[in-house]
């Protein structure tokens, strides 16, 4: 469905059917899925300008369309990037996508299971987590339903990261949508992919309390994330909110 939204080919019928669906509901949201992704863009370009040269990327989806790989290794040749999914057609072309790029690995993980990923030997072998990693969890959070979960996960992950490693993150944000359009939405993800969790300005920020610094502009809609002409911040209407924190500090485990 994202892959529709986005204008591109790798995608099926009935995610077609399903995101023209939705589009009949919020008919801004191929719009809002090309603001997601120039995000992605300008995160990643401005990491790389800022030394950072390993980039993993959960959920990920086809890597295609000025995906990581593609803006980190234009800034870097030597970035290293590792795309995590766990659908198997994603995989499948992932891998045939990247066959030939060294710099790029594409491993089989579940958000759910954080410390697999992590822990997965190819990716141990692929990336040194001595050294700072960028961390994108771009438009996933928001298809894990429970609250204490989604936390668990975030956590898990920033145990890993050293001090100058980021953490990425955009996520649905309902706004003042009304209550009967966000359940139609909802209905609709339920019958193709996974359910539609949206959370709020304040669920979203707590992802990054703690040791990490958020880095300006803050929490913010995506197309307000350091645009490239100047965009005004509306947090009334509903869309996908993003930020970028820097980890200040290892955490020490219990």
């Amino acid at each position: 469905m994202y892959d529709y939204y986005l204008g591109g080919k790798d995608n099926f019928a009935a995610d077609r059917a399903a995101a023209q669906k939705i589009i009949d509901l919020a008919p801004d949201a191929p719009e809002k899925a090309r603001a997601n992704r120039a995000f992605l863009g300008r995160t990643v370009r401005y990491l790389a300008a800022q030394g950072i040269r390993q980039f993993v990327d959960i959920g990920a989806g086809l890597p295609t369309q000025e995906n990581v790989h593609q803006v980190a290794l234009a800034e870097h040749p030597d970035s290293r990037i590792v795309y995590v999914d766990n659908d198997p057609v994603v995989l499948t072309h992932a891998r045939a996508l990247l066959a030939d790029n060294p710099n790029t690995l594409v491993v089989e993980g579940d958000v759910h299971a954080p410390q697999a990923i992590l822990d997965h030997p190819d990716v141990q072998a692929h990336l040194d987590f001595d050294r700072p990693v960028a961390t994108l969890l771009l438009a996933v959070l928001h298809f894990v339903q429970d609250d204490e979960e989604a936390n668990r996960i975030v956590a898990s992950l920033r145990e890993r990261l050293v001090p100058g490693s980021h953490l990425v993150i955009s996520h649905i944000y309902p706004g003042n949508h009304l209550a009967e359009t966000i359940r139609a939405g909802a209905r609709i993800y339920d019958t193709t992919t996974a359910s539609l969790t949206g959370r709020s300005l304040t669920q979203i920020a707590g992802y990054f309390a703690g040791d990490m610094e958020v880095l300006e502009p803050g929490v913010v809609p995506v197309q307000a994330w350091r645009p490239v002409e100047k965009v005004g911040i509306d947090l009334v209407a509903p869309g996908i909110l993003g930020a970028v924190g820097k980890v200040l500090r290892s955490r020490v485990r219990p």
